[in-house]
């Protein structure tokens, strides 16, 4: 099916132009200005944003932690993300203890087989190379497609792993051309805090927070960074969230090392005193890193504005509170760590990030899908709008007014992390490959349509999929 999209406002990293964009067979094929072509379908786009599909790079679907299973599988985190305007991303496949790398991803495609709405990759989570998975297979994985590998330095006895096996990955990375992304958390010393915590009777949510605080943040950050500077591979720090993590990076990358950054939506918005509500509802805020004082909000801001920090996730990883979040209603670390989030990042971000002059709309396209694309492997066949590329394109109106509620949210979630939050702009249509698969409030598709991606090596380039 052809489409025509006319009169948009097309908005990439690197341009502002209004003119049309034609798609067929799932790829953009011309943009210019009063296209004279025949199309199956014609959108117009007249007074909106026309924005390359969104790109999030750090999403948990259908995970096992703390005793349970998130709440959103791939078909309801999909979902989620199409109606958010995110057209592909990357999910993180967990290593099992005792489980090779193989068959770890084997489960994960099973998870997503005939449920996929929009399009996705894999990170593998390392966790175990001494009964699991080994180095040499490790090494494999990026001519597989698979082009980062993640470790946890926090979750003592979970999935946290020690230095030698963080350093180990590292020089792996530095030969195969991956990625290193590291949870970047002193899990020691955080363990040692919670049995303290414990041991004293503080149970409330908020010490989840006091139990992890900044300082631990900051000290694993340029930690990792160290390392991989020594082992010779490029580095991407998740989900920052303080100052203490922020200056490591913007250090690093002054020197010119290959190390990058990304934060939340969430720790734009979220601060600690939303821990401290009462009746439980502080635990809704319960996630790792944890929210932090609210002066790290500009410091934050400043670094997406300045490219200390170059995307913004979700890390959805989304639990019931009631149900879920409750398995810790006396003991704060029996409360699973994560928080909804996928469908409302491009609002968020638009509305205070572009609406109140913290970022130019170019640079939200940067955060959002270009960056995100270029380092793990999708750009230039997603993250922007240029010939060739996958038609995965977001109808955006910038006048429309949307309070965010969870009663009207497509996770599985019980509840919102913005809760009664207005804002002005919202997607009016998501395209992936070209299909619409989300519009007025419906999902257009079935599950199946998403395609799994597989993604090119560090600082290489994803060719377009050739056509019949």
């Amino acid at each position: 099916m052809s489409v025509l999209i006319k009169g948009g406002r097309i908005v990439t990293a690197a341009d502002d132009v209004v003119g049309d964009v034609f798609v067929e067979d799932e790829q953009i094929t011309l943009i210019g200005s009063s296209l004279d072509v025949f199309a199956d379908r014609v959108i117009d786009a007249r007074g909106k944003y026309v924005l390359p599909g969104c790109i999030d790079p750090h999403t948990h679907l259908d995970m096992p932690f703390g005793g349970t299973v998130t709440v959103d599988d791939v078909t309801s985190g999909h979902t989620a993300a199409a109606f958010g305007g995110t057209t592909c991303h990357v999910d993180f496949c967990i290593q099992s203890p005792g489980q090779s790398f193989g068959d770890a991803l084997a489960a994960w495609h099973a998870k997503r087989d005939g449920k996929a709405i929009i399009d996705n990759g894999y990170h593998i989570a390392v966790t175990d190379l001494v009964d699991g998975g080994t180095l040499e297979e490790l090494a494999s994985l990026p001519e597989q497609g698979v082009t980062s590998y993640k470790l946890f330095m926090a979750y003592k006895g979970a999935l946290m792993v020690d230095d030698e096996t963080l350093f180990k990955t590292m020089e792996v990375a530095a030969k195969t051309g991956a990625l290193v992304m590291v949870h970047a958390e002193n899990g020691d010393a955080i363990d040692v805090l919670v049995k303290q915590a414990l041991a004293a009777g503080n149970t409330a949510p908020h010490f989840h927070a006091l139990t992890r605080p900044p300082e631990l943040e900051g000290e694993a950050t340029n930690r990792a960074i160290q390392l991989a500077h020594v082992a010779g591979c490029p580095l991407y720090v998740v989900h920052v969230s303080c100052e203490d993590a922020v200056h490591p990076i913007a250090r690093a990358r002054e020197k010119g090392w290959d190390v990058w950054g990304e934060t939340c939506t969430q720790y734009f918005f979220v601060d600690f005193t939303f821990l401290e509500r009462p009746d439980f509802e502080g635990a809704k805020y319960v996630y790792t890193p944890p929210p932090r004082a609210k002066a790290n909000q500009d410091i934050l801001w400043n670094a997406v504005r300045t490219d200390v920090l170059s995307a913004i996730s979700t890390d959805h990883c989304a639990f019931l509170w009631d149900g879920q979040k409750s398995m810790g209603r006396e003991d704060f670390s029996k409360i699973p760590n994560g928080g909804p989030g996928l469908e409302d990042r491009l609002r968020m971000i638009h509305h205070f990030g572009v609406g109140a002059g913290r970022i130019s709309l170019n640079r939200m396209v940067e955060l959002l899908a270009t960056n995100p694309a270029k380092l793990f492997g999708l750009y230039p066949r997603k993250g922007t709008i240029a010939v060739g590329a996958d038609a995965d394109i977001v109808i955006f109106d910038p006048a429309k007014r949307t309070t965010i509620t969870a009663a009207s949210q497509h996770s599985k979630s019980d509840y919102n992390l913005y809760e009664g939050t207005e804002v002005v702009g919202d997607v009016e249509a998501t395209l992936v490959r070209g299909t619409v698969v989300a519009e007025d409030g419906k999902l257009r598709v079935e599950p199946g349509f998403g395609q799994y991606v597989a993604r090119a090596k560090f600082g290489e380039q994803l060719r377009p999929v050739a056509t019949a």
